[in-house]
């Protein structure tokens, strides 16, 4: 019996309440009440997705420009290690050696004049003491020019320690090179060296020639001198006795 009262009551509050819950939703304006679109919800998700996506994209391209710049700044910046000094200082210490050749020079016009006269001129209108000093003359002619060639090879040779420290300085420079202007730079340097190296053999070899040449022009020329002269005290023209160093002799 109290258990039906109970019921009774419980189903009778309930249904008091969702009437009063039917009424106050029936009172309220149509704007207060919350609706969720699903549709219009996933809508809004994807436009937020696709700005993001759009911020980072920029925030990436201004990441590879700055990186770019960066770059580019590498590949402008100048070698600090520059020998190019040193490099032309050796090339000017070579020249000015080859410029100190006595007697015949390097000189295509001065050979040219300077040998006719002294080594091919014995005719009957020279004295015999003209002929002992033309004699006289390449001799001497031909020590300088082996004294000169020892000068230049001592000169190449002490410029290979040099160059090997130019070397060494330029590798490591380009292996340390931060960008492409760094590293041409020092592989221009590089073939500076080489050249130089180039430029102390092919100077060296010049004077070594040069040397050479000479001396067997001066033995040439001492057969016919020695002709000319036998040709005279045979015939008994022109002729007076004079001594003649040893090196004048033909070897």
């Amino acid at each position: 019996m109290n258990s039906n009262l109970a019921g009774s009551r419980i189903r009778r509050k309930a249904a008091a309440g969702a009437i009063a819950v039917a009424m106050a939703l029936s009172s309220a304006p149509a704007s207060a009440l919350i609706v969720f679109d699903p549709r219009n919800y996933a809508e809004n998700l994807l436009s937020a997705s696709r700005a993001l996506e759009q911020i980072h994209n920029q925030i990436t391209s201004l990441q590879n420009e700055a990186q770019m710049l960066i770059n580019q700044a590498k590949n402008l910046t100048s070698l600090p290690t520059s020998l190019l000094g040193q490099i032309e200082g050796n090339f000017s210490e070579m020249k000015s050696l080859l410029g100190e050749a006595e007697k015949l020079a390097y000189s295509v016009q001065d050979i040219e004049s300077q040998f006719t006269s002294a080594y091919k001129n014995f005719g009957s209108d020279l004295s015999s003491q003209q002929l002992v000093n033309g004699a006289r003359q390449r001799w001497q002619t031909s020590v300088s020019a082996f004294e000169h060639s020892l000068k230049t090879g001592a000169v190449a040779v002490d410029n290979i320690a040099g160059t090997q420290e130019q070397t060494s300085a330029l590798v490591g420079a380009s292996q340390s090179a931060v960008g492409v202007l760094q590293a041409t730079q020092a592989g221009n340097q590089l073939l500076a060296v080489q050249a130089k190296q180039v430029a102390d053999l092919t100077a060296m070899l010049a004077a070594q020639g040069r040397a050479e040449a000479l001396e067997e022009a001066r033995r040439a020329a001492a057969q016919e001198q020695a002709r000319e002269q036998f040709s005279r005290f045979m015939t008994g023209s022109s002729y007076s006795p004079s001594g003649v160093r040893p090196s004048d002799r033909t070897g």
